[in-house]
């Protein structure tokens, strides 16, 4: 069982102010794009702290934990020896077992993993109960916006690491693509709360680095991404794809393979390597992966770093991965004009209708982080161990589509 930490809530909320193909390729089309990044320097320092690559344990806080990419950034983290609390509301069980865990594996983690129970809006709560716990590094997987973060600052001077998930979606539509940690952004996004958290962490001079996903997928996703699809395919569906199709997108995968013996000792060799030559001989996969990386890293200090699958893919070519991945037929695809519906609130598609990918080169080259799975494998990962098994998060909810197919059916 998961122990539990349980300190009285307060509920004052002080503010701040915040410093000013081939399109048929079911693994995607391979887009080259050259290394585009660059140095910040001169950041206030606060402390004059140093960061360096280390096996020494930590006392890591997750703010979040149980749901997706948490999931698996804590198992990564007690499997490397680091004691892990996951700072939640409660409202749901800290451990569960996933699918393919072992009775043993789950069984360790669950005795392991401890639990601060709160609000994180609840800004002096959260004061009081982390600086009586002086936790040495912080994962922020849910913070939406930099009046969450301050206080977690404020309680720990001594912090050695903040690493923020924020996104990359915070980057300014262009027409030049892929999208680098450079490119202009874009402060009215719906993602602007975590461009003023990164904005507000380099101001503070804590230490710090940014994660900026594109999208996310893999096993227990609460997004519908690769769910959307599978849905449609099961029941043997047409799927509706606005406009042509081949728009591009990424994904990345949310999981880490971890068969083999000492993730921390392999992190340790492609730091080694980094320091003797150019090249990169380990591959250090996918998101949780990246938070790991990250952690104690001195090349990863106050820097961002987009990170994804390392190939773009279409609407069209995703709808095939997802078929080939859940052994299902070649799919019916069926194109429309979004401007000819009128959904109401529903959302007719589940990713954006442009182009919309980023360059991992930062990642790959300065981390020697890179992906494992390809798209094909990723989704059948994510396919075999939730949707296949008969679990997902969202009912099925076909009504957008009928909309689209009658109306097809009409003008054919």
């Amino acid at each position: 069982m998961a122990r539990m930490v349980s300190l009285q809530q307060q509920t004052t909320h002080p503010g701040f102010s915040l410093l000013t193909s081939s399109l048929s390729d079911f693994n995607g089309a391979r887009l080259h794009s050259q290394l585009q990044f660059q140095r910040k320097m001169g950041l206030q320092n606060r402390g004059a702290l140093q960061v360096s690559a280390s096996s020494s344990s930590k006392n890591i806080l997750i703010m979040g934990g149980t749901r997706f990419i948490g999931i698996f950034l804590s198992r990564l983290l007690v499997k490397e020896g680091h004691q892990v609390t996951l700072f939640t509301r409660g409202k749901a069980p800290i451990a569960q077992q996933l699918p393919g865990e072992s009775d043993q594996d789950f069984a360790d983690f669950s005795s392991k993993i401890l639990h601060l129970k709160g609000d994180r809006k609840d800004s002096n709560f959260v004061k009081t109960s982390l600086s009586a716990k002086g936790f040495d590094v912080v994962y922020d997987i849910n913070g939406r916006e930099a009046v969450e973060v301050e206080p977690i600052i404020e309680a720990l001077p001594n912090l050695e690491q903040f690493i923020y998930c924020s996104s990359a979606g915070v980057y300014l539509k262009s027409d030049l693509l892929p999208h680098c940690e450079v490119d202009a952004v874009d402060p009215k996004s719906r993602h602007k709360g975590k461009l003023e958290t990164e904005s507000f962490l380099e101001s503070t001079g804590v230490n710090w680095t940014s994660i900026r996903p594109v999208y996310i997928y893999g096993p227990l996703n609460y997004n519908p991404v690769e769910e959307w699809f599978f849905h449609r395919l099961k029941a043997g569906r047409p799927i509706p794809i606005p406009n042509s199709g081949i728009q591009m997108t990424q994904l990345g995968h949310v999981k880490d393979c971890i068969n083999f013996a000492s993730l921390e000792s392999r992190i340790r060799y492609c730091r080694k390597e980094d320091e003797t030559n150019d090249s990169w001989l380990v591959n250090i996969q996918d998101l949780a992966t990246a938070f790991i990386t990250v952690l104690g890293n001195e090349k990863a200090s106050k820097e961002v770093f987009n990170i994804s699958g390392e190939k773009y893919v279409t609407f069209d070519g995703l709808a095939r991965a997802c078929a080939k991945a859940g052994g299902f037929p070649e799919p019916e695809l069926v194109h429309y004009n979004p401007k000819e519906y009128d959904f109401g609130k529903k959302k007719a598609f589940p990713f954006r209708d442009q182009h919309f990918f980023a360059s991992i080169d930062k990642a790959k080259h300065v981390l020697g982080w890179k992906p494992e799975f390809d798209l094909v494998e990723g989704l059948t990962d994510s396919y075999e161990l939730d949707f296949g098994r008969g679990t997902f998060r969202k009912e099925a909810d076909f009504s957008t589509d009928d909309i689209i197919l009658g109306k097809s059916l009409v003008t054919a």
